[in-house]
């Protein structure tokens, strides 16, 4: 690509050299440095890139783009032929220049993008479903990975760095896939991974208290400011306009952008989104179950089958469709919902529709892996308190016989989330088995002891089985007639983190052993007699 191209649409201006040059690719680690490439130089929280300037031109690198200003000595110090170039923002000139790198690859698809503290993975897998049950050839990326076909690769960030984003959107593109799907994070914004792509479509499920502190966010004002970001770089938004936040976010998006916009108490002038990736969406659409929205959800039915547990609905306002949910919880309605919302611009045939809807799976999220007259076993990624609460809740809808959580804690995190955790195991669970989640370098024992300090004060009753496996399999063999087992806190993670090591574990791969196993036990028994 062209450096001088790439840099088109950043502010940008020329300390050294003439950025008119051809360049292989963009790097931002220096141990990639190698000739042909710029080297992108960040100031990071623990490491400021600009330092290497002098390892990377000794490795051949004749291009530089730097935040800060160089001393005319240094510059004076460099290659004749190197070009210098200061950027406001290194981030924001790394995603820029990545687009240019792959040739813009997200143009080439329409883009679709969710953000939200809650629902966002399980939105996007609904929108993929209905997407692909139209025969729609769709990418995904978040926190499960990304998805390019048949193939998930798995990602470090929900919203990974802007280099790898545009790299799998070329993948994407390459294979034909005609719809980008992506949870866009309030890291991903605020770290300006999403800089320089216009999406089409950009959805808010819901904003609550989290992912604030050290490395995150500074308060709740800072959150929901980057949050809202989303809806400034859509062509058409969505918002839910149940959420407690609704009138905050509007209001966010109708302040002006202006350079002395303040975010937490500070001079947001260096932490804005720049000038192209401002203004606000073309037309903003709102959905809801209580609350007067283009697109409504009413008739609410909660229904729990031997061969299905889920919810019945209405759709109405802008798009009308009675419709199946294989997925339980009022959460769901919304996630559902807001799917639908963003697919009814496609004009899909509505058959599709429900047909995606009454046979959706999500690896981990309200994922019923059994189901019989016997019991009913669900995994969930609830690893907090808030998570689990809601989880638990919802199935108490379903009127088990018994409501059974499987749950532990990760280790090497805050005390305050197990206790907090078993409290809540306790008053809402009938049963609870503790059990190993990733204990990182604590002791099992010393989690299950904290956990169970807590949950003793509730009067909950409880059992200890440090092994998960033997702990899900207990569940399931001990079912009564009626009971719904929860399995949560590891969802789709396909390990258990013990002492620095990943060992292979899938919660739904042991209960589905555990249900075979049994299976196959009956059988025998019919057999003998």
């Amino acid at each position: 690509m062209n450096l001088k191209q790439g840099l088109s649409e950043v502010s940008c201006r020329i300390l050294k050299g003439s950025p008119d040059m051809e360049v292989s690719d963009v790097i931002y680690d220096s141990r990639k440095a190698e000739p042909g490439t710029v080297f992108v130089c960040m100031t990071g929280t623990a490491v400021d890139s600009h330092k290497f300037i002098p390892q990377v031109l000794e490795k051949g690198i004749r291009a530089l783009v730097v935040e800060r200003k160089l001393a005319e000595e240094e510059l004076a110090a460099m290659p004749d032929d190197t070009a210098v170039v200061q950027v406001k923002n290194g981030r924001s000139a790394l995603a820029h220049l990545s687009a240019a790198r792959f040739g813009y690859p997200a143009r080439k698809m329409i883009c679709i993008g969710v953000t939200g503290t809650k629902g966002k993975t399980t939105t996007t897998y609904m929108i993929k479903a209905i997407l692909e049950a139209a025969g729609k050839k769709v990418g995904l990326i978040g926190t499960a990975g990304a998805v390019i076909g048949e193939h998930t690769y798995p990602t470090m960030n929900t919203t990974p760095e802007s280099y790898e984003l545009q790299r799998y959107f070329a993948r994407m593109a390459e294979e034909g896939c005609q719809y980008m799907i992506m949870e866009v994070s309030s890291q991903g914004l605020k770290m300006h991974r999403v800089d320089g792509i216009q999406f089409d479509y950009g959805l808010f499920t819901n904003i609550s208290n989290d992912h604030i502190g050290p490395n995150e966010h500074a308060d709740f004002a800072e959150y929901l400011y980057y949050k809202s970001r989303l809806l400034k770089i859509c062509r058409i938004g969505l918002i839910n306009k149940d959420d407690e936040h609704y009138g905050s976010v509007m209001k966010c998006l109708a302040e002006e952008d202006g350079a002395g916009k303040a975010v937490s108490g500070h001079d947001a002038a260096e932490d804005r989104l720049p000038a192209d990736n401002c203004g606000t969406a073309e037309k903003i659409y709102t959905y809801g179950l209580d609350s007067q929205a283009d697109f409504m959800a009413k008739d609410i039915k909660y229904v729990s089958q031997p061969d299905f547990v889920g919810l019945d609905f209405q759709v109405r306002g802008r798009y009308e469709l009675e419709v199946r949910v294989n997925i339980p919880g009022r959460f769901n309605v919304y996630n559902a919902l807001a799917a639908m919302a963003v697919c009814s611009f496609f004009n899909l045939p509505k058959d599709r529709v429900c047909h995606a809807l009454e046979h959706l799976y999500v690896n981990g999220r309200m994922e019923i892996v059994h189901t019989s007259d016997r019991c009913t076993v669900i995994v969930d990624y609830a690893h907090n308190a808030v998570s689990m609460e809601s989880l638990l809740q919802t199935l108490r809808e379903y009127h088990p016989r018994r409501l059974v959580c499987v749950f532990g804690c990760g280790g090497n995190r805050s005390k305050d989330r197990r206790y907090a955790m078993g409290e809540i195991g306790g008053k809402l669970a009938d049963f609870c088995i503790l059990t190993a989640d990733n204990s990182r370098y604590e002791k099992v024992e010393d989690i299950l002891a904290d956990i169970r300090g807590s949950i003793e004060k509730t009067g909950g009753a409880f059992i200890e089985i440090p092994d998960r496996r033997e702990a899900i399999e207990y569940s399931i063999v001990n079912a009564q007639p009626g009971d719904m087992i929860a399995v949560i806190g590891k969802g789709h993670e396909d390990y258990q983190e013990i002492n620095g090591v990943r060992y292979p574990f899938l919660d739904r791969q042991v209960i589905e052993e555990v249900v075979a196993k049994l299976e196959a036990e009956k059988s025998g028994k019919k057999g003998g007699e």
